[in-house]
């Protein structure tokens, strides 16, 4: 099936001319999405805040020496005690269960790109998030005149 130029513009269409039934239904949608953007939002925070975390413990737990007692977190509310065997490496998470022998420096590294890429991420997030806020806006902005017209429409028809 071929694509034309025209396909892939956004269709532009005239929210005073539509009923306030579709305007309803667009307000809906528009805060659903709004709803799952701003717990993305709030998920990707979380995941930058564990990788700087992680880069801190990197950094923090490697200045004590071998044999120092530590605990290993074996998920995120059970920690088990342990002994750091050694300050040469370190195994990374890089997702979904994979661990990854790094040097302390390597994996200072993956953990401040993964922060960066995070804060990227978040940055074009935050301006999906305010558009949608704004659609939203201008959605509710024209549901509460077409009320007011109606109210306004009705009330003069019962006074004659």
């Amino acid at each position: 099936m071929a694509s034309t130029k025209a396909d892939s513009q956004p269709q532009t269409i005239d929210l005073n001319s539509l009923p306030m039934a579709q305007l309803n239904n667009v307000k809906n949608q528009l805060t659903q999405e709004l709803q799952h953007l701003t717990t993305s939002f709030s998920q990707l925070k979380q995941a930058q805040a564990k990788f700087r975390d992680c880069g801190n413990s990197v950094r923090d737990g490697l200045q004590k020496g071998e044999g120092t007692p530590i605990l290993v977190p074996l998920t995120p509310s059970l920690y088990v005690p342990g002994k750091l065997a050694s300050t040469e490496t370190v195994l990374v998470d890089i997702g979904t269960g994979f661990y990854v022998e790094k040097t302390p420096p390597a994996a200072q590294d993956f953990y401040s790109r993964k922060v960066e890429e995070l804060g990227r991420n978040l940055q074009d997030l935050e301006k999906i998030v305010q558009g949608k806020q704004g659609n939203l806006n201008v959605v509710e902005d024209i549901l509460r005149q077409k009320v007011i017209g109606e109210s306004s429409k009705g009330g003069g028809e019962g006074t004659t």
